[in-house]
């Protein structure tokens, strides 16, 4: 992504109508020391000390609620998957709370207050003990919580993921609001900008994770509670702090409405029979539609703003603009008498977009699917074995966490820092990955992270039955290859991903591809917690009867053989790398869709009659 001001804030990015699609120049009321990476800064910070403090809680939330609430086996598991994917589909409801009322700056703003809030509550439960069961170190037969407690627990958890839901779909899409991407220098460093945008906070992460982890899990849950929830007050300070210097666009409206009129045309419309398109008349109110309008840019380049054109794929979706009788579709203004029966030729446009990265979207949940493992049954691994380092010393479960994100960071930085530089040095010009390479590379990943941890459980359950120990002798430490390839699926594969549906989708809906991305991760969450629960009543772990010992589920590990679930997700991996190859690796490769022929221009006034 560009400073789009060239780094003197004289041209600010072009506003965006999330509604409508039409992309407009900044009004010249807009101060040109506003946006640019002068803004930037702020928005990072707000989005750091978010991502630090929610982190704070989802690194250690298994071994949490595992220590202080006494829960275990399927219902563990639930409860950190479906709050994890709830923390992410909230992020529709932002983004249609962001384009229709309160724009992104408030909406990232009511956000990181909601996040605050819920980190209180969640600090409250671990300060007061009447709000949890009694403590309990035996690893079956604990008190467990009553229904209070729980609901005290889910409150605080629920007001987190309100606040995801407004953070989460406007943080990358403000930040990208600050910045001017229609020159050749924009598009070269927009993919920079999301690595530095993972790199920066996942270097914060790991910076503070690895003391307050380590507070709550040897010292005070308080104290490692309350650090998060300072750092959350930060992060609204910030957001605040930096108000004067961003550019805030208006709401304009919401994509989905957009999209759901779009689908309600093509179905009313389903018996028109499409012509050649040059033989069609489209509804395009745009005025500019018959002419490219060009627009200067800085260093003297020159930018065409295109106008809007029909592509070839997807057809069906042009009944929607097809105009079958102007005196009946049209009022005398030029507009639509009915505009869930008649769209604009960009709304249609927009609706291809959106159909247009679902192949890669399945593609993405797989891999997702694989880092979700490393939250759950990682954690509860790294309980189960040996943690010792020394005498003294014993390492928190949630710090194998941190490993995924070393990795990624280490990542990030070699391609950023050693292979660009080097590749631009020798070769001469940057010699970057393709998003489609680093999708596959990253979907091999997600498989060999699965193998390696069956692998390793396996050799972590027979060290603890030949021991007759609930704690392996294994040490912690093998785990460290599962999660540093986890932490590469995510350097390759979600960062690549994140970027796909940003470019893809036109500045309009740059809200759409943040929440299309956090729904891919929250529809991840659910099919593990589906596939979890389907597999431990299919295994035996309801009834148990004779029907063998359960894959999970069970209060201890070495009971159940997560490691043959492990095999499972690995097979769904293989299954998600032949799908990507065959199927949807053309999506990502087809960067330009070659235009039908222009359209025609259309009326704006009803046709005489």
């Amino acid at each position: 992504m560009v400073d789009g001001d060239g780094g003197n804030g004289s041209h600010p990015p072009p506003a965006s109508a999330s509604g409508s699609g039409h992309d407009s120049i900044p009004p010249p009321s807009i101060s040109p020391k506003r946006g640019g990476w002068r803004a930037i800064k702020f928005i990072l910070a707000n989005e750091s000390f978010e991502k630090l403090a929610s982190m704070g809680l989802a690194a250690n939330l298994t071994v949490y609620l595992k220590s202080k609430y006494n829960l275990n086996g399927i219902f563990l598991v639930n409860v950190v998957s479906i709050w994890s994917g709830s923390t992410n589909i909230t992020s529709i409801a932002g983004a249609l709370i962001s384009d229709i009322y309160l724009g992104r700056f408030l909406t990232l703003l009511f956000g990181s207050i909601a996040s605050l809030l819920g980190m209180g509550v969640i600090t409250i439960t671990a300060a007061i003990n009447k709000l949890r069961p009694a403590t309990c170190n035996e690893p079956i037969g604990c008190e467990l919580p009553q229904g209070g407690q729980l609901s005290v627990l889910f409150i605080g958890l629920g007001l987190i993921a309100i606040g995801a839901g407004g953070i989460r779909p406007c943080n990358i899409a403000f930040g990208a609001d600050q910045f001017d991407t229609r020159t050749k220098k924009g598009k070269a460093q927009l993919e920079s900008f999301f690595n530095w945008w993972y790199f920066l906070f996942t270097i914060a992460l790991l910076i503070a994770l690895t003391g307050v982890v380590y507070i709550q899990t040897n010292i005070s849950w308080v104290i490692g509670f309350a650090i998060p929830t300072a750092c959350l007050a930060f992060s609204v300070f910030f957001c605040l702090v930096g108000y004067p210097t961003y550019i805030c666009k208006k709401p304009q409206g919401s994509v989905f409405i957009d999209m759901a009129k779009v689908i309600s045309a093509t179905i009313r419309k389903r018996s028109v029979k499409l012509a050649p398109a040059e033989r069609c008349s489209f509804y395009n109110p745009n005025p500019n539609s018959d002419s490219d309008e060009e627009i200067e840019m800085e260093e003297g380049e020159i930018n065409k703003k295109k106008k809007t054109v029909l592509t070839k794929r997807f057809p069906c979706f042009n009944r929607a603009a097809v105009i079958t009788n102007p005196k009946e579709e049209i009022d005398e203004q030029g507009k639509p008498k009915n505009s869930w029966r008649l769209c604009t030729l960009e709304q249609v446009e927009q609706m291809k977009c959106l159909v247009g990265i679902i192949p890669v979207w399945f593609s993405g949940i797989g891999c997702l699917l694989v880092m979700d493992q490393q939250g759950t049954f990682g954690i509860l691994q790294a309980i189960q074995m040996d943690k010792s380092i020394g005498k003294h010393f014993q390492i928190p479960p949630a710090w194998m966490g941190m490993t995924s994100m070393v990795a990624l960071s280490i990542w990030i930085f070699i391609y950023e820092q050693i292979y660009l530089p080097l590749s631009k040095k020798y070769l001469k010009r940057e010699k970057r990955l393709t998003m489609g390479q680093r999708i596959q590379i990253g979907i091999i990943m997600s498989l060999l992270c699965m193998l390696t941890a069956g692998i390793v459980e396996k050799k972590r359950r027979e060290t603890a039955l030949k021991s007759g120990s609930f704690i392996s002798p294994l040490h912690v430490t093998y785990l460290l290859p599962q999660f540093a390839l986890s932490g590469l699926t995510e350097a390759f594969a979600a960062v690549a991903i994140m970027e796909f549906f940003t470019l893809r989708m036109p500045e309009s809906m740059r809200s759409v591809a943040g929440a299309v991305f956090f729904l891919s991760l929250s529809i991840a969450s659910y099919t593990s917690s589906l596939l979890v629960n389907i597999i431990h009543s299919a295994t035996g772990g309801g009834s148990n009867k004779g029907k063998g010992t359960p894959w999970i589920g069970g209060h201890d590990l070495n009971q159940d053989r997560l490691d043959y679930y492990y095999y499972l997700i690995a097979i769904i991996a293989l299954i998600n790398f032949i799908y990507f190859v065959l199927f949807s690796r053309k999506y990502v490769s087809s960067g330009k869709l070659k235009p039908n022929a222009p359209m025609p221009p259309l009326p704006t006034m009803p046709m005489a009659e």
